[in-house]
């Protein structure tokens, strides 16, 4: 039996795919495409975990000096003889990530900052014995690989420094590489020190990517495009490629072909339509693409169980604050917006393509919500449904997995506005225990006329009952003392909401129906059949429960309907 390449989770080292034996999809072409396209200074914008951080340490791995010509045999770049010949193993490079450059205040960043700076100076320890360097050059690069950092220019200029002292002691212009570049303003913008670490990377970008006769070319990539004016000053040869733009589309992220042929060789062929499902959907440029951390972490499941559940990996690793900001500041108009994705629809916007963290918190509503979609977009949760015409971005949420971040978010935010209205949640609740479906049936709609619903559309029906389903789980688990259980095992399935009360021997069943085109009478009635015929309540028989209240619920839009019968032991 042929022993296969173990998937790739987390390795952000290209050298590791061939020395440790790890599937790789191959994306050396990018080498090809910037070589023959590249500025002076190259920006690439691209949501997180895209394939960012691997992509530009192939970059290294390609272009500096002692390469190693194996790691690249068999890829498509080494087809490319003459770009082989002309820049592999060439070049002195500089690659920083500023991912950990962050902390709850600006000191703390800043140390992080240096502390990835003197780590970078300290491959470069070689030239302290350089002939070609002066013993104040020599102290210099001491300094910064000491991590001495106490007088703030040491750091402004430490990456112009060491571009300095590699050319020339090579005489060969440097390559900088800087992954994550916007994670530190991220951070300092959520801890209220954004102005400080803005002149900071702004003093550091500037002197090395301005007028700077050591350097060859750079390459920054990160989530969001931070606008020139806050940070890329005076760049005039300065190239942005986002994910609006054709160029490198296909090289962060996976396409169709690239999972078919993973799939392929893992004899996973049969989860290409559930992998489709919850994964694919984003457009960079002219190509679709699947999010790669998704796709190798699920594919890593399948292959310890063939059946292992759809697991929504990208949101567990990567930030969604942000849905919550823009559900935050919802005007009426926004949530109509919010209700329309989420139903499968678009939303057609102008995005500001330049974006500074400081719009977020504008006095302009109409700039802040411009932001937050331009946000959601650039990191991700919102992608183009085609090429954007004349500026207008058709927006579409990608995917399942992030189509059920928004839902819950939104069941979060639906929470905490209905716990807060104690009179109103404790009035449901009390409705609920006694039986009074008509205020039972009075108060969700109440509730629902000031929430986000799901439209009517292409959604699947199943989606559309869980956010209801949410919803329902929200209210009856904020009276702490009941036991409320979610798809508890009853009888011969698995009812959507059981509760008991055990201090009065009460309990519920809860079916909720999703009601097609405002059918009612006819969802209900699958309800109460499914609670009869499938056996829900003998389990709260075994439980002891004496009084049991069967609810069947039909949901559309922003109503419901209940059909009820009591049962008593």
């Amino acid at each position: 039996m042929e022993l296969k390449k173990k998937l790739p989770i987390g390795i952000e080292f290209f050298k590791d795919f061939k020395r440790d034996g790890f599937y790789y999809v191959d994306k050396t072409g990018f080498i090809r495409d910037l070589v023959n396209s590249r500025g002076s200074v190259n920006l690439i914008t691209r949501p997180r975990r895209f394939g960012k951080s691997l992509n530009m340490d192939m970059l290294k791995s390609f272009f500096e000096f002692g390469a190693d010509p194996a790691l690249f045999e068999g890829l498509e770049i080494s087809r490319e003889k003459a770009i082989c010949e002309q820049y592999m193993g060439k070049y002195p490079v500089i690659s920083i990530s500023l991912k950990d450059a962050a902390g709850l205040d600006f000191q703390t960043a800043y140390d992080m900052l240096g502390s990835a700076v003197s780590e970078e100076a300290e491959r470069f320890g070689f030239l302290l014995d350089s002939e070609k360097l002066t013993s104040s050059e020599k102290k210099k690069l001491s300094r910064l690989m000491e991590c001495d950092f106490k007088k703030t220019f040491y750091l402004h200029s430490s990456l112009r420094l060491l571009t300095k002292l590699l050319f020339k002691h090579y005489g060969i212009p440097v390559i900088v590489l800087i992954d994550e570049y916007d994670v530190p303003l991220d951070k300092a913008y959520q801890y209220g020190y954004y102005p400080e670490m803005v002149n900071l990377i702004r003093s550091l970008f500037s002197q090395v990517f301005k007028t700077n006769g050591n350097l060859y070319f750079a390459v920054i990539t990160g989530c969001l495009r931070i606008s020139r004016e806050s940070i890329f000053t005076g760049l005039n040869n300065f190239k942005v490629r986002t994910i609006s733009d054709v160029d490198f589309a296909e090289y962060f992220g996976f396409t169709d072909d690239e999972i078919k042929e993973l799939l392929y060789y893992y004899g996973l062929e049969a989860s290409f339509t559930q992998l489709k499902e919850w994964y694919d959907g984003y457009r960079f440029g002219n190509v679709d693409v699947y999010c790669p951390w998704d796709v190798i972490n699920q594919c890593d499941k399948f292959r310890a169980r063939a059946n292992a559940p759809m697991e929504a990996h990208w949101e567990n690793s990567s930030s969604n604050a942000i849905v919550q900001d823009i559900l935050e500041t919802a005007t009426a108009t926004t949530k109509n917006e919010i209700e329309a994705l989420i139903s499968g629809e678009s939303v057609e916007k102008v995005l500001i393509p330049e974006l500074t963290y400081t719009d977020l918190n504008s006095d302009d509503s109409e700039i802040r919500q411009s932001y937050l979609w331009s946000v959601l977009y650039a990191t991700g949760y919102l992608t183009d449904a085609s090429l954007p015409k004349n500026g207008v971005h058709k927006l579409v949420i990608p995917n399942r997995e992030v189509l059920g971040i928004y839902t819950k978010r939104i069941r979060s935010w639906f929470k905490v506005k209905t716990v807060s209205d104690t009179t109103g949640w404790k009035a449901f609740c009390t409705a609920v225990k006694a039986g009074e479906y008509e205020e039972v049936e009075r108060l969700f709609n109440a509730f629902m006329s000031d929430s986000i619903s799901i439209r009517d559309t292409y959604v699947k029906k199943e989606m559309k009952e869980n956010f209801y389903h949410g919803m329902l789980l929200g209210l009856l688990r904020a009276e702490g003392s009941w036991s409320v259980r979610s798809n508890a095992e009853s009888g011969v399935g698995y009812t959507d909401i059981r509760l008991e009360i055990p201090i009065t021997r009460v309990g519920c069943i809860i079916e909720v129906k999703y009601a097609e085109n405002g059918r009612y009478d006819h969802a209900c009635a699958k309800a109460m059949e499914q609670i009869e015929n499938d056996g829900y309540i003998e389990s709260l028989k075994q439980d002891g429960i004496q009084t049991i209240h069967k609810y069947g619920i039909a949901c559309y839009r922003k109503t419901c309907r209940i059909s009820y019968c009591l049962e008593t032991v």
